[in-house]
């Protein structure tokens, strides 16, 4: 159980995250355009990982709760349905073949079915989930700790951050597909609640919560937690991946660092 003051701290810099991001999406576009106040949201947000990491430690772990604590119904966050021909013909065979690949700066690249994450060594936990439009939901998900995973490929010296790959695009009708990623440093990837989720409250994920596998970094802030995932990379910098930023809203102007 989290204690009043863990929760207090939590639902605090869960709205901090969520002024931070309206505001360099709102009216102030044309300030944000100047270049002193991108550079000076980036110190900041390096002052913020730092700030969490001294007091909190690096694999400090996120409050968790009881049965008793979950709730009746489970908000979805982001993208529902990925609704493309490749998602629906995965979904409609039970994701039979769906496959998670590991590439990148890896010694073993791996490509795993649904069936042998399922059969990896699991983690289940309680946690909450705050989302950066200011909602919180509590929900049980169990699946296999990243760090598992990132061992089996063999992580390379120079890797630094892990990109997730997912199957839902963001791009208008039309215009040439633009698929959700995301990325974590690897203190955060290996980080024991960081886990690929395929089961919810029991049972397997839906489509709306990111069937088959997602994302659980349970120390960050929604946005963070990629659903539909289908590829994971492993990468010395994000400067080169799509608009460099680390991720589909961070590249919106979102705050890379999402740690509540």
């Amino acid at each position: 159980m989290a204690t009043d003051r863990s929760l207090a701290r939590r639902r605090f810099l869960a709205r901090i995250g969520a002024a931070g991001a309206a505001l360099s999406l709102s009216g102030c576009t044309r300030l944000s355009q100047k270049p002193w106040v991108g550079d000076l949201l980036a110190e900041v947000e390096k002052l913020t990982r730092r700030a969490q990491r001294l007091f909190a430690g690096g694999h400090a772990l996120a409050p968790e709760y009881s049965e008793a604590d979950i709730a009746p119904a489970f908000r979805a966050n982001g993208t529902l349905d990925p609704a493309t021909t490749e998602y629906d013909a995965h979904a409609a065979s039970g994701f039979a073949d769906w496959r998670v690949t590991v590439s990148g700066l890896v010694e073993h690249p791996l490509s795993l079915s649904l069936a042998e994450l399922r059969a990896l060594p699991s983690r289940t936990q309680i946690t909450r989930h705050d989302c950066v439009e200011g909602w919180s939901c509590i929900g049980k998900w169990t699946g296999v700790p990243l760090a598992h995973v990132l061992a089996m490929g063999g992580v390379k010296p120079e890797a630094r951050y892990v990109v997730f790959r997912c199957a839902d695009n963001m791009a208008p009708a039309g215009a040439p597909p633009q698929f959700y990623y995301e990325s974590l440093d690897l203190l955060e990837a290996t980080h024991p609640q960081t886990i690929l989720a395929y089961k919810m409250n029991n049972s397997p994920l839906t489509i709306k919560h990111g069937a088959p596998v997602r994302l659980r970094a349970e120390r960050q802030l929604g946005y963070k937690m990629a659903k539909y995932i289908n590829g994971i990379e492993l990468v010395a910098d994000l400067s080169g991946i799509a608009g460099g930023r680390g991720g589909y809203w961070e590249d919106q102007g979102y705050s890379w660092y999402a740690g509540i």
